[in-house]
């Protein structure tokens, strides 16, 4: 099908969708307190993007029955919100989608709930700054492999492991389109596979992990956490490649 390259204003349409994901998660994070339970704060963000127009895309999307992805402490994506309570000290990982007229949008935070160790600090800001190391090497010509290992490298520089065999993606019409973009090289030489190009649109999504990065899927079926029990982070954004340099929508 190939990935596809967006004309001006359908980028406009998807940064509508993608800023209404910005100000939730914006709203979220402010918002969010111990004491809360995960699914209270799944329906606080449904609201609130629902009031700027928005339809929770990911609510009911292959099946997920929520409109945020809740991932508490070790779950690094797809926690399932639940009746568990946030408290002090835990980091807590909201991912949100949105579509607004046939175009979707995208992108996640990891945020400590009060305060959290210098350790989890640490691997907070290891996917926040991974995510932005990524959009600023973003270029026309630079291949999808490159960025992927761009990003490996970012991960491992720190002392940490990318998730294994989930990946950022292309986003549009669809939430998931190609390409898939692993946050780390995957099947073969960086100077092979698609170029970056002018118009495209896709979501860039460090996932990180302490000591290993091989994924292990817990019994409700969605929750992903690494198979070392440890603490895992995520952040992402949705860009769109606009004269020569990637432009993020999904900012508030």
């Amino acid at each position: 099908m190939g990935i596809a390259i967006r004309k001006r204003g359908d980028i406009e349409k998807l940064r509508v969708a993608n800023r209404i994901v910005g100000e939730t998660l914006a709203y979220l994070q402010e918002s969010v307190k111990p004491g809360m339970t995960l699914k209270e704060i799944d329906a606080m963000g449904e609201a609130f993007l629902r009031k700027q127009g928005a339809r929770p895309s990911f609510k009911g999307l292959y099946g997920f029955p929520a409109a945020v992805c809740t991932s508490l402490n070790e779950v690094i994506i797809h926690g399932i919100p639940d009746d568990t309570v946030v408290k002090e000290g835990d980091i807590l990982g909201l991912d949100i989608g949105t579509e607004v007229n046939g175009w979707y949008g995208d992108a996640a935070v990891t945020m400590p709930i009060g305060g959290v160790s210098e350790e989890d600090e640490r691997l907070i800001m290891c996917a926040k700054e991974a995510l932005y190391h990524a959009i600023d090497v973003i270029k026309p010509g630079l291949r999808f492999k490159e960025l992927s290992l761009e990003l490996q490298r970012f991960i491992e520089g720190r002392g940490y492991k990318p998730l294994l065999n989930f990946c950022g993606h292309g986003i549009g019409r669809k939430p998931h389109e190609e390409p898939e973009i692993p946050n780390y090289l995957e099947h073969g030489s960086p100077k092979s596979g698609p170029k970056i190009k002018n118009g495209m649109v896709f979501c860039i999504e460090p996932m990180i992990c302490q000591k290993s990065g091989v994924p292990r899927i817990l019994e409700d079926k969605w929750s992903v956490v690494s198979e070392d029990g440890k603490r895992t982070s995520h952040y992402e954004h949705t860009v769109a490649v606009i004269d020569g340099k990637a432009e993020i929508l999904s900012q508030p």
